[in-house]
C-alpha cells in the first residue's frame, strides 16, 4: 500500500483497515519523519516507526531494512502504546536496518538552516544524513546496535569523524564519544527482544500462504527516484521499494494499493500546481485537520491532481485505489480537477521530469458540481449523493484505475468498501464506469 501524492494521503487508517485482513504488516521505508494518525473507538493513535497494523492484536509488525529507525524515538512510541494498553510482543525490528545517531540529527538541522531560501523542507529528524552514511557505508546498523564492542568501535571513529564536520562546517558543539555510546547501548538493552532476521521472516511468512501487507510512508511525488527532486525525502516510498526495503523477490508482491486524498496536500517546499493559496486552502486545511503528524506543520491544500494521479498508477503499477477524506468536500459548491497542465502556452498530460518545468506548470481544470450535504454517514455508494459518484466515477476514468474503498472520516466505521483489495478479485487497471461493483 503506496501513498499516491505527496504524502499525508490517509493510509495510517487505510493501513488499520486492511490489517483485518492482513497476518504480517511491514513497514519497508523512511523513518521518524513519517507519521500515521488511527482513530479507534474515539482513541486516537499517533505512529511514526511502528506499522498501524500493531492495534490488532494477532498481526505481526515487521520494520523493516529500508527503515531507518531512532532508538529513542521507537521507545518512546513502545511506551506510549503501552500506557494505552497496547502490546508490542508482536513487533519485530530488522537487524539490517540503519541507526539515526545524535550527529545525524544535527547535522540535518544545521544543513537545513544554512539552505535559506533553498530549503527543501526536511523535517530536521535526521533522515537524510543516516541515509547518506548507509550509501557511504559508515552508517551504524541494529545488527551493531546489538553487539558491544563493534558498538564502541564504530561510535568512537564515527564520532570522532562527525566532529570535525559539526564544529568546522557548522560551528557546533562537539559530541562526547563515551556518552553517545552509553546512551545507545541503553537502547540496545531495551529493543534486544524485537530484533529478528526480517527478511527471513517474512519469507516464511510468504511460503506459509499469509497475507502480508507492505506499508510505505510518506508518498510516490516525494520518492527519491520518482519524486519532484529534490523536494523529495531520502527513499523510495514506490512499490517497488518494498522488495528491497524488506527483502522479498519482485515475484512475491501481487497487489499494489493506492491511497489519494479527494484532494491534494503537500508539507514543506517545492512547487504545488494545484495549490490554493486563499480562503478555499484555508477552508479545506480547517476541515481535513491539514496539521502533519509528525512536525504539526500545517500543510499547503489544493484541488485533486489526476496528472500526478495518473503518474503514480504508473509509476506503482496501482491496481485500485482508496480514496480518503471525501467528507471535506461537503460544504463546497463546485469542485475542481486538474486534468492537464499548461506549460508556456502547451498542454502536457504527463508529470514533467524538470523541476523547472514542473514549478511553471499551470493547472487546466474541469469544473464539478458540489453536492453540499454530507456524506460522513454514508455506509455504500448507493448512500452517496449523485455529485458525489459523479465524482469519484471521474477521477477513476482519469486514473485508469479502479477505486476500491472510499473513506468518509477518521473513524474505521466511516468507510465504503467497495472491493476487499486483499480477498478480492484482482483488476489491474480495469474499471467499470470508473468504480468497480460490488463483491460479496
Amino acid at each position: 500500500m503506496i501513498g499516491a501524492q505527496w504524502g499525508d494521503e490517509g493510509k495510517g487508517k487505510i493501513t488499520d483497515l486492511l490489517s483485518r485482513s492482513a497476518h504480517v504488516v511491514v513497514r519497508y521505508q523512511g523513518g521518524v519523519n513519517a507519521g500515521h494518525t488511527v482513530v479507534v473507538k474515539g482513541q486516537t493513535f499517533k505512529l511514526h516507526l511502528i506499522p498501524s497494523g500493531i492495534l490488532y492484536p494477532d498481526t505481526e509488525c515487521v520494520i523493516g531494512n529500508g527503515t531507518v529507525i531512532d532508538p529513542k524515538a521507537l521507545i518512546v512510541e513502545l511506551d506510549t502504546l503501552a500506557e494505552l494498553g497496547i502490546s508490542a510482543e508482536n513487533l519485530f525490528i530488522s537487524s539490517s536496518a540503519h541507526v539515526t545517531m545524535p550527529y545525524h540529527r544535527m547535522i540535518d538541522q544545521a544543513a537545513e538552516e544554512r539552505r535559506g531560501n533553498k530549503k527543501i523542507g526536511t523535517t530536521k529528524r535526521g533522515i537524510g544524513p543516516t541515509y547518506a552514511d548507509k550509501s557511504e557505508r559508515t552508517g551504524i546498523r541494529i545488527i551493531d546496535l546489538m553487539e558491544t564492542e563493534v558498538l564502541k568501535e564504530q561510535i568512537e571513529w564515527t564520532v570522532q569523524y562527525k566532529n570535525v564536520v559539526l564544529e568546522n562546517l557548522y560551528d557546533l558543539p562537539p559530541l562526547d564519544a563515551k556518552a553517545v555510546i552509553e546512551e545507545y547501548m541503553g537502547y540496545a538493552d531495551r529493543l534486544r527482544s524485537h530484533v529478528v532476521d526480517s527478511s527471513l521472516l517474512i519469507n516464511q511468512a510468504v511460503r506459509q500462504r499469509k497475507n502480508i501487507l507492505f506499508e510505505g510512508a510518506q508518498g510516490t511525488l516525494l520518492d527519491l527516484d520518482h519524486g519532484t527532486y529534490p523536494y523529495v525525502t531520502s527513499s523510495n516510498p514506490v512499490a517497488g521499494g518494498a522488495c528491497i526495503g524488506s527483502g522479498v523477490g519482485p515475484t512475491m508482491i501481487d497487489r499494489v494499493i493506492g491511497v489519494a486524498k479527494a484532494y491534494t496536500t503537500r508539507v514543506g517546499e517545492g512547487p504545488f500546481p494545484t495549490e490554493l493559496c486563499d480562503g478555499l486552502g484555508d477552508q479545506l486545511c480547517a476541515l481535513g485537520a491539514e496539521f502533519g503528524t509528525t512536525t504539526g506543520r500545517q500543510r499547503r491544500c489544493g484541488w485533486f491532481d489526476a496528472v500526478i494521479g495518473r503518474y503514480a498508477v504508473r509509476i506503482n503499477g496501482i491496481d485500485c485505489v482508496a480514496i480518503t477524506k471525501l467528507d471535506v468536500l461537503d460544504e463546497m459548491e463546485e469542485i475542481q480537477v486538474c486534468v492537464a497542465y499548461e506549460i508556456d502556452g502547451e498542454k502536457h498530460h504527463e508529470l514533467p521530469s524538470s523541476a523547472r518545468q514542473f514549478a511553471r506548470c499551470q493547472p487546466i481544470y474541469k469544473t464539478m458540481p458540489g453536492w453540499k450535504q454530507s456524506t460522513s454517514h454514508c455506509k455504500s455508494l448507493d448512500d452517496l449523493p449523485q455529485e458525489a459518484l459523479n465524482y469519484l466515477k471521474f477521477l477513476a476514468e482519469l486514473m485508469e484505475v479502479p477505486i476500491a474503498i472510499v473513506s468518509l472520516g477518521a473513524s474505521r466505521d466511516q468507510t465504503i468498501i467497495v472491493e476487499d483489495p486483499i480477498h478480492g478479485p484482482k483488476r489491474a487497471l480495469l474499471y467499470e464506469n470508473g468504480i468497480t461493483p460490488q463483491v460479496a
